[in-house]
């Protein structure tokens, strides 16, 4: 027997407390979204694999214990009133027979086979207590909490009591006109099974999260590798090391992100080689140019040393000569004579003058210049130029520009007699719009100009890299168009618009700027 009473503190409970906690889940989501954003990829990863076993896990956890809780508690509700009907049936004869000591032995021996059983007491048809299995004394607030009630065949209750929930089942003792019979049923071994599961499935969840660490671990080796690859790579070029690659593996986005990183340091490797090879030309072009000067400034100097020096040294002796003279006739002579060698020595500075910088370009213009030089440079190498002007009637250029027109026909000519073996040059002047279009063809041998460019001899491209600089500088594009057998074309196309004004009339152009 029973010696510790059953006190109810309420007669039917409508809902049961949840055997699970379910805080648990939601205080897993609330530690995840506290991650730092500082934290590494690779524990991001892992972080993100773990949670989601777990989660999963728990998730199974908590649908696995809710579904065997109610598969228990149904079991156990089944139970209690199979128990309760069969002890109602079996007492009837010993009710009936006022057999106390029978009834007892058989709430004893139900008691012994049936280990969650908490209870069992006999009721006659007017209320009062036949035979229970409490040993002190019988609980008064039982009686009250659950009766069955006239054509039932058991009535069930779940009572909330010191112990925990009991199920309390209520049957008939002979339809009862000989009573009924109560029964209850503890909760207690449901729970130590529930919490028995739970316990195993937590220690599954830990080991799936174990496993989900390593194999996260090994994930995140395989997908960070190539992006500290990357990182390191990106280290190397901020340093300048441009020939740094990251080694591309796969074909996913990483990949593509590694290879478009390796053609980026590839372009600006060609870059920087392109600048350094422009910035060496632009020094020796420099150089070249200084050297030029120097170099023009001696042959000047010999050329008045020796051409205009004599010519006025010879006007010096012939006057001396004339000073002293009483013949009119020999002093009309000499006159002759300083006349004539004044004449030479005039017509040396004034070509001395013009190569320097023709003054017909001042004056005149960019066309009448280059109709000049044209007929000088048949004259002395012996090549034809035919020259042809469209719509430049009238037309004079900013000075800076037509200063650079002039020098990058002048320098294509001059490549013409050095190197083309040309019979003709065709020479084309004309504006388009407010573009002014100047082209130098001949027919002479041509040459094979990528396999000049591309060449490591910058000295042989310094004449062309000073075409293109003086036509940039006036905000010009020159083109080159070469073939070996095929002669050559140089053109320039200067926009009037880039340049210091607008192309402008003759009329309102003051040639020295």
């Amino acid at each position: 027997m029973t010696d510790q009473p059953i006190m109810p503190t309420q007669s039917a409970v409508p809902a049961r407390r949840d055997v699970f906690h379910r805080t648990v889940l939601g205080n897993l989501l609330w530690s995840l979204h506290g991650v730092h954003a500082s934290v590494s990829l690779r524990f991001k990863i892992m972080g993100i694999a773990v949670a989601i076993v777990l989660i999963l896990g728990l998730g199974v956890a908590l649908q696995t214990t809710q579904t065997l809780s109610g598969a228990l508690l149904a079991g156990l509700d089944e139970r209690a009133v199979s128990t309760a009907t069969d002890l109602a049936t079996r007492a009837t004869d010993l009710v009936l027979t006022g057999n106390k000591y029978g009834l007892y032995e058989l709430i004893s021996d139900t008691l012994a086979n049936n280990r969650d059983l908490r209870y069992v007491f006999l009721l006659d048809p007017e209320g009062n207590v036949i035979a229970h299995s409490f040993g002190a004394g019988f609980p008064v607030d039982l009686l009250r909490v659950n009766r069955v009630l006239p054509g039932e065949r058991y009535s069930l209750r779940i009572l909330d009591s010191e112990e925990g929930f009991v199920h309390d089942v209520a049957a008939p003792i002979f339809g009862g006109k000989a009573g009924q019979i109560r029964v209850g049923f503890t909760e207690k071994p449901v729970a130590r099974a529930l919490a028995s599961t739970t316990a195993k499935q937590m220690m599954i969840a830990g080991l799936m999260s174990l496993l989900a660490v390593a194999a996260a671990y090994g994930l995140t080796n395989v997908l960070t590798r190539p992006i500290q690859d990357l990182v390191d790579a990106n280290a190397a070029v901020a340093r300048g090391d441009l020939t740094r690659k990251t080694s591309v593996q796969t074909n996913d986005e990483v990949g593509r992100l590694g290879r478009a990183f390796n053609e980026m340091t590839e372009s600006l490797r060609r870059s920087r080689e392109e600048i350094e090879n422009l910035s060496n030309m632009r020094s020796q072009l420099v150089n070249k140019v200084i050297s030029a000067q120097e170099e023009e400034r001696k042959r000047i100097a010999r050329e008045l040393h020796d051409e205009t020096g004599q010519a006025l040294t010879s006007l010096m002796l012939c006057m001396r000569a004339l000073e002293g003279s009483e013949d009119l006739s020999g002093v009309h002579h000499g006159l002759e004579q300083l006349r004539s060698m004044t004449a030479v020595a005039l017509d040396k500075v004034k070509r001395l003058s013009l190569e320097l910088r023709p003054s017909i370009l001042d004056d005149l213009g960019l066309v009448a210049a280059l109709e000049r030089y044209a007929s000088d440079y048949s004259s002395q190498y012996g090549i034809k130029v035919q020259m042809r002007v469209v719509e430049m009637d009238g037309v004079r250029l900013p000075r800076q520009t037509e200063v650079a027109i002039y020098r990058i026909v002048q320098e294509s000519l001059t490549n013409v007699a050095k190197h083309a073996r040309a019979g003709i040059i065709s020479l084309t002047v004309k504006r388009e719009a407010d573009t002014v279009v100047v082209a130098v063809m001949d027919n002479g041998r041509g040459f094979d100009l990528q396999a000049l460019m591309g060449s490591g001899d910058t000295s042989a491209r310094l004449g062309l890299f000073g075409m293109e600089e003086r036509a940039a500088l006036v905000g010009g594009r020159l083109s080159i168009r070469s073939h070996v057998g095929e002669g050559t074309e140089v053109s320039v196309q200067i926009p009037c618009a880039a340049a210091e004004s607008p192309c402008l009339g003759g009329e309102g152009f003051d040639g020295r700027g």
